[in-house]
């Protein structure tokens, strides 16, 4: 679940203004997606990529947290 998602669940029970400022993020972070949902479409599919990406990483030493080859991979990618 993403942070758009986690607040559009809980913005009629708690607010938005409250839950971006307990989350630390903009409230235009949470407007803006809601606004455009083929753009919150097209962000959803590029943090799937990178989860998988990241997984990938994780797995391939071992669930080690070598903070170098992490480092490394990751300037890789960009």
């Amino acid at each position: 679940m993403n942070r758009c998602q986690f607040l559009e669940d809980r913005r009629r029970a708690w607010g938005v203004k409250w839950l971006c400022a307990v989350l630390e993020v903009a409230r235009s972070s949470f407007r803006k997606p809601r606004a455009d949902p083929a753009a919150r479409a097209a962000r959803e599919r590029a943090d799937a990529v990178l989860a998988e990406q990241i997984r990938a990483v994780h797995v391939e030493w071992n669930g080690t947290n070598a903070s170098s080859p992490h480092h490394s991979r990751a300037a890789r990618w960009g």
